[in-house]
């Protein structure tokens, strides 16, 4: 049996002050990490190192009696008197998101934080900087010997019960304080990476989903250009806060005048190739920029992509993109602005099922609304003509058009009978694992063919459409991203998001 090489056992110490928990936190997973990587050089250089193990911090919450906070707010609290907690990792990375939940419960319940090392470990690969590759650099005998030495990733402990709400606490076992555990986290920033090109520092916290490549190449050309010049005052425009430009392989361009900010930052490395589904970020200081990701095509991709950056706690995503539209009265370059979804698209229907109703919200139909009348200059009825709120299907089959007809039970009777007046492969996921995961959502989307009317997308005719349309969609979609940062973070994530015993965290 190997000798037990533990990190430095830290015993939980009570706080009344968010920030002195979170630096706490920060200091015991900081000798956890430390602790793994000088095991993991001596274990390289061929050192018998024992069994090595550290373990993520926790924050702990008694909670005596019920507390009614404001009623108006969805998160901060606990559901009613007992013991809950969570554990927390990289503190560096969320120190905003941890401080200002540390914060709440402090001011919610008036009670003490406590903070201490966990029983749960950190496993190895968890530890590493994003530029070590592990199995790449290891002889296969010592590969096999890496796991009785060090934990590695194990994924009982990274599923989503506790979003999905089928996790059920063991007799004496706190409730959770946080949607994901932090092995949970740290699976998903590991994924972005190889998903996006793109270290989670730069997310921000509104996203933009795509399905198509030609947004994207309008939202580089718009951030490269906004990074040439520094803010006018004699002409402000809403990206004025703007301080650098994020694409894949960390390759950022700090705009003018705002070099200071990236001071010691390393380099990036443009990609041989763009990864699956690459990420750009516009950054703010705050991190209240824009990061926007091309998902591709299907369902699959979007519940992967919005699996991954639900960990980082956005305050809202949005889906633009293309669909067919299924009226006879909608014209190519028409929007849709979803406000409800037929999920056919099945990627869910074991964490969400069918019966669960994927509501709109308010704030960000209102933004969306608001957003196109501005950009379009148009309003009241003659807002009409090229907007229409409707029902959105969306689908597995990109090749639906080819199933039955109507009369013979095809989806067409489907769509019609749900009133359904666009159908896309993205959108339904998009906003069902935001209501799972208690992301704001919205959907926007442009006809791009009307296959039920003969208007089928063929080469020519799409290449000139998305000329025509794409500049406008994106500036409507970074319109109403500028709505909803304007609107307090509280009155953003909505209450119709959180269910009867939620978590406290946002």
């Amino acid at each position: 049996m190997k000798i037990a090489n533990t990190a430095p056992f830290v015993a939980p110490q009570r706080f009344q002050q968010a920030e002195a928990a979170w630096q706490q936190a920060q200091l015991i997973y900081a000798q956890g990490v430390s602790h793994l990587r000088d095991a993991l050089q001596r274990f390289l250089r061929g050192e018998d190192v024992g069994r090595v193990r550290a373990c993520y911090p926790f924050v702990r919450l008694r909670s005596e009696r019920l507390t009614r906070g404001d009623s108006r707010l969805a998160y901060g609290f606990v559901a009613g008197p007992g013991l809950y907690e969570t554990t927390l990792t990289r503190p560096e990375l969320f120190s905003r998101y941890y401080r200002e939940q540390f914060e709440l419960l402090l001011k919610n319940h008036g009670a003490e934080l406590e903070i201490g090392s966990s029983t749960a470990p950190i496993p190895l690969h968890f530890a590493l900087s994003e530029h070590e590759h592990l199995e790449g650099d290891l002889p296969p005998d010592r590969r096999l010997l890496l796991r009785e030495c060090f934990d590695l990733p194990d994924l009982a402990a990274m599923d989503d019960g506790i979003a999905n709400g089928t996790h059920e606490p063991a007799p004496g076992e706190p409730e959770p304080l946080a949607l994901f555990t932090a092995p949970r986290v740290d699976y998903s920033l590991h994924r972005l990476r190889h998903y996006t090109g793109c270290s989670p520092e730069h997310f921000q916290n509104f996203v933009l989903f795509t399905n198509y490549q030609f947004y994207i190449d309008e939202f580089i050309r718009l951030g490269r250009e906004l990074m040439q010049s520094p803010p006018d005052p004699a002409a402000p425009h809403e990206l004025d806060d703007c301080i650098g430009f994020v694409e894949p392989g960390n390759v950022w361009t700090a705009r003018a005048g705002c070099e200071a900010d990236f001071a010691g930052m390393a380099p990036g490395l443009t990609p041989p190739r763009l990864p699956q589904m690459p990420a750009y970020h516009l950054l703010r200081r705050d991190a209240s920029g824009i990061t926007m990701v091309n998902i591709g095509v299907g369902p699959a991709n979007a519940k992967t992509m919005s699996d991954h950056i639900a960990v980082l706690r956005p305050h809202c995503w949005l889906m633009l993109g293309h669909c067919a539209g299924l009226r006879n009265s909608q014209q190519l370059g028409d929007y849709v602005l979803a406000h409800g979804y037929v999920r056919e698209d099945h990627v869910l229907d074991e964490e969400l099922p069918l019966w669960v109703p994927i509501p709109p919200l308010a704030e960000v139909q209102v933004a969306l609304e608001k957003a196109v009348a501005e950009v379009t200059q148009l309003s009241g009825f003659e807002l009409k003509r090229i907007l229409r709120t409707g029902t959105v299907a969306s689908t597995d089959n990109r090749n639906w058009e080819l199933l039955p007809s109507a009369h013979q039970g095809g989806p067409e009777r489907r769509f019609s009978q749900s009133r359904a007046i666009a159908l896309d492969m993205e959108s339904a996921t998009i906003a069902a694992n935001g209501f799972r995961f208690r992301v704001p959502y919205g959907t926007l989307l442009c006809v791009s063919d009307k296959p039920l009317h003969g208007e089928i997308k063929l080469p020519g005719m799409a290449n000139q459409f998305y000329r025509e349309r794409v500049d406008q969609h994106l500036r409507i979609g970074l319109r109403a991203i500028e709505l909803l940062r304007a609107s307090p973070a509280g009155k953003l994530h909505s209450r119709k998001l959180r269910s009867f015993a939620e978590v406290a965290f946002q």
